[in-house]
């Protein structure tokens, strides 16, 4: 029973081993899925490309749909871990925010085809109720928004609601990963990066606009602003 035993655990993996091979596979499926789309890839050539019989690829993800999810999760926790990576050790907030952004546009900069793999959910399973891109941001949306939070405390933003900071800030960036996806970036992602952070810092308008707009009647600088485009446009 102890040779048996002993001849079972050299056949058995460990976890480390389990771990990697299931990243070698998810590598290697979310090249072959950006490559041929999710319809259009077959299992056969995954198991062609690792070496690996299909049953191990199965016994890792039972279909083609959870491998190409789990692809796409894999994406998202990617793109956290670098972020991370990219603030640790930065006590200022605005340090974080701008290194946050950096990391988030040269994350997807470096990796077209996490991009593809987002896409393609949205194209492929729209029968989830959130796309995975928007589950992982729910769950890290928490800490900006708390960074935001101490921010306004200090006296460095404006007293503004967080999840309007973070959903304005991650909608901006949200779109820009996507324009340099289909259109290539028009500039390096560090000055994009930086263009970006000069306009949410420091807004658009001058001191003396701003001034004026506030001193030509009460209310809502913003709302003045929004309505009066609103005003143009109906005019047009």
């Amino acid at each position: 029973m102890q040779e048996l035993n002993g001849k079972k655990s050299k056949r058995c993996c460990s976890d480390e081993e389990v771990l990697a091979r299931k990243e070698e596979i998810l590598q290697t499926a979310t090249e072959l899925f950006a490559e041929q789309g999710f319809s259009d890839a077959i299992t056969q050539v995954l198991a062609d490309r690792l070496q690996l019989g299909k049953g191990t690829i199965y016994r890792h993800f039972p279909s083609k749909r959870d491998l190409f999810l789990a692809a796409a999760d894999r994406v998202m926790r990617k793109m956290q871990e670098k972020i991370l990576a990219n603030i640790a050790g930065v006590e200022d907030g605005l340090e974080q925010v701008s290194r946050g952004i950096m990391a988030f546009l040269s994350f997807f900069a470096e990796h077209p085809e996490y991009v593809e793999l987002l896409i393609q959910e949205r194209a492929q399973f729209k029968d989830r109720k959130r796309p995975t891109y928007f589950e992982h941001r729910d769950v890290n949306i928490v800490r900006w928004q708390k960074l935001y939070a101490r921010l306004i405390a200090e006296g460095r933003v404006r007293d503004l609601p967080v999840e309007r900071i973070t959903n304005v800030v991650g909608n901006l960036i949200y779109g820009t990963m996507f324009t340099n996806y289909f259109i290539g970036p028009a500039k390096p992602v560090e000055e994009q990066a930086q263009e970006i952070l000069d306009i949410v810092f420091r807004g658009i308008l001058t001191e003396a606009e701003l001034a004026r707009m506030e001193a030509a009647g009460t209310g809502n600088v913003t709302h003045q602003i929004v309505a009066a485009t609103a005003t143009n446009a109906r005019g047009h």
